[in-house]
């Protein structure tokens, strides 16, 4: 069960202008549901992409690498296909056969070229893509494209979520309103430097050729960077940011007026998102932030919250309400800051002061962080005593269902 997530009214998503989405029932993994996405993008959209860290990256990342790096050769990214049920990975040379396959015949049912076409797989891995069902089923999907769709689109890209996951805003600019939209999937094997999840966002503001880029990065690092359930990073997360320029706001440089209302939107957007994953967690019931301050730099606070945020013992006593601190105290200590003063160490519970200069703070009771920890939404905040960088990690607990999900899911 979700900790606190709303399930998305269809109301709420707000179609983004020049971005359409169709979906098609495969039979990829099952009978009877949605499994297969085409986005299809005006021309001149601007399209830009983060990815696994993981080498044994799935073949339909390596092809997305592929495609866009030869974008400006072999013309702009028109359009994104997305089956769940197999992931594509450890298929070898097979699967990058698959995966180009899928590519061409969506851009046969498209009029583009296949390197016009980014491609993306999500489920189990080291089993062959079932590519004719995919073939078979792409017109179905082309026929049903529509600006509409962003529910349906989010339920079509899940594997274990409990519910599809979407949110929309809109920011106001100096000249004019910029809609964003997006989608997101995942609920285990999820780890900072992306995970197994898929996470797609459309807006209708423009940028000038390779400004999305960075930014991109810079959204995915302040977002599903920083979030974990258990520690495993996965072989095909992506995430896509694309920017089909129908609306009047056009970004020539992060110097233009709406470059960092625009920006700021699609941060809120994406944490929104990827908070959503963690609220989904395979069997979380508690939500967790880790807020690290007082770091000499953001990455030392980052690989702080990291070392708490998906340890165990720690994510285990927080599934059992059980305020055993001291686990949070050892993970901090190997978190792998080489000449970290201990004396100066500060920690909370919520509003409780657990730990002070480095040991137990000597007003802290167990039943005021017992109280704490019996809440569905928790914030741990460390205070490292060395400078004022900040770096916030969300998680969640590990329950017994996560082993029960995990061990029956090819089932």
């Amino acid at each position: 069960m979700a900790v606190n997530l709303p399930l998305p009214q269809k109301a709420d998503l707000m179609p983004v202008k020049g971005f359409e989405m169709g979906i098609a029932q495969a039979g990829i993994k099952k009978a009877n549901r949605k499994d297969l996405l085409v986005m299809k993008l005006m021309p001149g959209s601007q399209v830009a992409g983060v990815f696994t860290l993981n080498r044994f990256c799935a073949a339909p990342v390596q092809v997305c690498r592929e495609h866009l790096a030869q974008e400006g050769r072999n013309g702009e990214i028109r359009a994104l296909v997305v089956n769940t049920g197999n992931a594509n990975a450890g298929t070898g040379e097979q699967g990058m056969k698959h995966a180009l396959q899928t590519c061409a015949a969506l851009a046969k049912d498209l009029k583009i070229n296949p390197e016009q076409i980014l491609p993306f797989s999500t489920g189990v891995i080291l089993e062959p893509l079932p590519i004719q069902k995919i073939i078979d089923a792409l017109p179905r999907a082309v026929a049903d494209l529509g600006e509409n769709h962003w529910f349906d689109a989010a339920e079509a890209i899940m594997t274990t979520d409990t519910q599809p996951k979407a949110s929309s805003l809109t920011v106001n600019t100096p000249e004019g309103l910029v809609t964003i939209t997006g989608i997101c999937k995942g609920a285990g094997m999820i780890h900072p430097n992306m995970a197994t999840m898929l996470g797609f966002i459309a807006t209708d503001a423009g940028f000038a050729p390779g400004l999305l880029k960075d930014l991109t990065k810079e959204v995915a690092d302040l977002s599903f960077n920083a979030i974990t359930i258990d520690g495993d990073t996965s072989t095909n997360d992506s995430f896509i940011i694309m920017a089909t320029g129908q609306s009047s706001v056009q970004i020539q440089s992060p110097n233009d007026p709406s470059y960092a209302l625009v920006r700021e939107a699609l941060v809120t957007l994406a944490r929104q998102l990827a908070q959503m994953i963690v609220r989904d967690g395979e069997g979380a019931s508690k939500f967790m932030a880790i807020e690290v301050v007082g770091g000499k730099t953001a990455e030392e606070c980052r690989l702080v919250a990291k070392a708490v945020a998906h340890s165990p013992l720690v994510k285990t006593a927080f599934f059992a309400s059980d305020p055993n601190l001291g686990r949070i105290l050892a993970a901090i200590g190997y978190a792998g800051i080489q000449d970290l003063d201990v004396s100066r160490v500060q920690m909370w519970l919520g509003d409780v002061w657990v730990a002070k200069d480095g040991g137990r703070n000597p007003s802290y009771q167990e039943e005021d962080g017992q109280k704490v920890m019996a809440a569905q939404e928790i914030t741990v905040k460390i205070d490292l005593g060395r400078g004022s960088a900040t770096q916030t990690i969300w998680t969640c607990d590990l329950s017994h269902d996560y082993v029960s999900i995990n061990a029956d899911y090819r089932s």
